[in-house]
């Protein structure tokens, strides 16, 4: 490749001139140069100077069948020869979006049998969006496009991505976000439960708050409920039992429609192909991406219920809404290949019955004992560590987050890759993770949070 022709230092170099990142203090990495990632194999990732790391985030929530799958590879070049390219408008269509059409109403929640693709989760959920106004419209409800949505949510970058998520510094750069997006509780026993509360208790007040929101607005101006089944980026925050089928019973006692965001969630990460059939949620859509594909091409695939699209063949007219890149060949065809690797390797199965539960005891006998650590939690291959100052109280480290970062780039430079969210470190490794490679990550988690916690302590 190009790059073995560049020093770290050029690369770096170049990437300072020229690169500007996603989610970056830009003076800060300049300062002291980016990690340059060249190559993975399997569950690891590998930097210019050839340091090993085992990949605790799957990428970013995406690689479910790990790196270096030739097949994949195979797949787009194949489709690449034969038809490189051509759109969705005008009436046309290609045969790979057609098939993965198809495979994917098979593996859907048994009431959903329409997609809508684009490239990206925060373009499917600009999609869920637009169609869910556009049905209450053609139902002849046009006043009813309020989204309710909850704080800390992540819904994608975009304009409306951004504005459906309950981030408040995106909020803030955002300065002036999509109308008729309000925010409620968020499902996060950890720290929002009442003291002796119950978590299902906690639950259904969590839950009331959608309830509430809908009540304030008045239920004839109220579109939809968006929430991830799992809130990911916001922290791996994991509902108490009881939440889901509140928010379901309200969405139907007030006929709002149920959007649920499984970007991060979709493809086998909870031990069913999604988290929806996990969880036992009947949403009217499904906004999915990243383990489509397993990241190895951008796609991204809106799947939709009988009830919304019953009504846009029904009540006919255009949907003005769609991408240039809407049900690419090339990314179509490497997501049916990927589909059918997670199949024919049982992934979904083994998450189910075998790596989810090890994963979840693993953390909780090797992990959550840890004098930094105020609680674990995981669902499938997802998983989060409280990080606290006092696991009693709850204390957290001043300033806020620092104590995660520091656990952060400790784990990385021995070999782990973890990511920090505010005070939470969280997990979301490929699925061909074994029960071996989970020891392997408690290893090095369990170093990093030794080493942490020495060095925290001299602060």
């Amino acid at each position: 490749m190009t790059y073995q022709n560049y020093s770290l230092k050029q690369l770096q170099q170049i990437d300072a001139a020229h690169h500007l990142h996603p989610f970056t203090d830009h003076k800060e990495m300049r300062g002291a140069g980016s990690r340059i990632i060249t190559h993975a194999n399997g569950p690891f990732i590998y930097d210019s100077e050839g340091t090993e790391i085992l990949d605790g985030m799957a990428g970013l929530w995406c690689v479910n069948i790990g790196y270096g799958r030739d097949e994949l590879a195979e797949a787009a070049y194949a489709q690449m020869k034969e038809l490189p390219y051509y759109n969705s408008f005008f009436k046309c269509s290609t045969p790979t979006p057609v098939l993965l059409s198809k495979k994917l109403a098979e593996i859907a929640p048994k009431h959903v049998n329409q997609v809508f693709y684009g490239s990206s989760g925060s373009e499917a959920n600009d999609t869920a969006l637009r169609l869910v106004r556009h049905y209450w419209v053609l139902e002849g409800q046009q006043e009813k496009n309020r989204i309710i949505s909850r704080k800390m949510a992540y819904h994608g970058s975009t304009v409306a991505g951004t504005s459906l998520g309950g981030m408040d510094g995106m909020h803030k750069q955002l300065n002036g976000a999509v109308p008729n997006i309000v925010h409620v509780m968020m499902p996060y026993a950890y720290e929002l439960a009442l003291p002796g509360e119950s978590d299902h208790d906690f639950g259904l007040r969590a839950a009331g708050a959608v309830e509430e929101a809908i009540l304030e607005a008045g239920a004839d101006k109220v579109a939809a409920f968006i929430g991830e089944p799992v809130m990911g980026a916001g922290g791996v925050k994991i509902p108490p039992a009881s939440y889901w089928p509140e928010v379901q019973r309200i969405c139907r006692k007030y006929d709002v429609l149920l959007m649920l965001d499984e970007v991060i969630t979709g493809y086998g990460r909870t031990g069913e192909w999604f988290a929806a059939q996990t969880l036992g949620i009947e949403p009217d859509t499904i906004t999915t991406a990243k383990a489509l594909t397993s990241g190895y091409q951008p796609l991204s695939a809106l799947l939709v219920g009988d009830r919304i699209a019953s009504t846009l063949v029904e009540k006919g007219g255009e949907f003005n809404h769609g991408y240039t890149y809407s049900g690419h060949p090339v990314a179509c065809a490497v997501a049916l290949k990927n589909l059918e690797i997670i199949e024919r390797e049982g992934l979904v199965d083994r998450v189910r019955n075998d790596t989810g539960p090890y994963f979840a005891k693993a953390l909780q006998e090797r992990i959550a004992g840890h004098d930094l650590v105020g609680e674990v939690r995981s669902i499938g291959l997802m998983g989060a560590i409280e990080i606290v100052k006092d696991k009693a109280t709850k204390e957290r480290f001043l300033p806020a987050g620092s104590a995660a970062v520091t656990v952060r780039d400790y784990a990385i430079a021995n070999g782990m890759m973890l990511r920090a969210t505010g005070d939470t470190m969280i997990l979301s490794p490929p699925l061909i993770w074994t029960r071996d490679t989970i020891d392997m990550a408690c290893d090095r988690i369990s170093k990093a949070l030794d080493l942490a916690q020495a060095d925290l302590s001299k602060r």
